[in-house]
């Protein structure tokens, strides 16, 4: 297993674009460990799977139904053989993936999965809610991230052409969910970098978590 670098935060705080960038710049591979979530949530609502039946989701989790592929522009949802991951961005599949990721059955049945991305030579940057937390409690670069809810709003919207009022409603209602679910809540990790990326550009903030990665990492 390679070294693993983890970049948590809320929605729209830019968790994507940053370890996405800074795996790049690592000459790593990548992984959104949401996808998982956000991919069953959509599967599930397709699949018209009551999203209060834990046990029947975690089982769906497992299914061969939907599947999760890496590549360096993005994590993959794959739904019966065709690429649904432009769909599972929508802010209601993620309304229901922050619903079904309080289920322990959920959260134990796609962990493994989770942790497979770290499998192999080259080293990994997993992006989340609890990747320093629970997925990689031991990765020794932990970042998190975190904005106003008015510049996670205007980045939503801007993303899915929506109304930045609504998607604050709909943040306040996530974060709410988020924060205080009794499994994996979203936390700081310990140890971790702490960065506001209200007012930074996007080559700012990688700059920052890079040279804290590379320090220590000591790469």
């Amino acid at each position: 297993m390679g070294q693993v670098v983890t970049i948590d935060g809320p929605a729209a705080s830019g968790k994507s674009s940053v370890s996405r960038d800074l795996a790049r710049r690592l000459g790593w591979r990548w992984v959104s460990t949401g996808a998982f979530y956000r991919g069953l949530a959509y599967v599930a609502r397709q699949m018209n799977v009551d999203l209060d039946d834990a046990r029947r989701l975690g089982e769906l989790a497992h299914s061969k139904e939907w599947e999760v592929l890496l590549d360096p522009e993005r994590t993959s949802v794959l739904f019966r053989g065709q690429d649904v991951t432009q769909h599972i961005f929508a802010e209601d599949v993620g309304g229901i993936a922050s619903k079904i990721s309080h289920y322990p059955e959920v959260r134990e049945a796609l962990l493994g999965a989770q942790r497979a991305c770290a499998e192999g030579p080259d080293g990994l940057v997993a992006e989340g809610r609890d990747c320093g937390t629970v997925v990689f409690p031991g990765a020794p670069a932990k970042i998190y991230l975190t904005a106003s809810s008015e510049s996670r709003a205007a980045r939503r919207a801007a993303e899915e052409g929506a109304d930045p009022n609504s998607i604050i409603e709909a943040q306040k209602v996530r974060d709410q969910q988020d924060s205080t679910r009794k499994n994996a809540p979203l936390s700081v990790p310990k140890e971790a970098l702490v960065l506001d990326t209200s007012t930074l550009n996007l080559d700012q903030v990688v700059d920052q978590v890079e040279a804290f990665a590379r320090r220590q990492l000591k790469l």
